[in-house]
């Protein structure tokens, strides 16, 4: 299956991903993943944060979008 036909499917099945590479945005981390990263949701889609800690508010930058869940850098 190509990137863009990923990307078609979720938007049919789950709709469109609530966030975009490149944006900013103010979050809060929930919990820690097993690899260590940050967790956070928008709208129940989950975002990985490089080096965030749970309890953490902060203003991340999206830098890879999925099927099912995002990166991003704290800014």
């Amino acid at each position: 299956m190509t990137e863009g036909s990923k990307k078609r499917y979720r938007e049919r099945i789950l709709g469109p991903a609530p966030v975009e590479v490149g944006k900013e945005y103010d979050i809060h981390i929930t919990e820690r993943g097993s690899r260590g990263d940050g967790i956070a949701r928008i709208q129940g889609f989950v975002i990985f944060i490089k080096g965030g800690k749970a309890g953490q508010n902060v203003k991340v930058r999206i830098t890879s979008v999925g099927d099912r869940f995002s990166t991003a850098d704290i800014i």
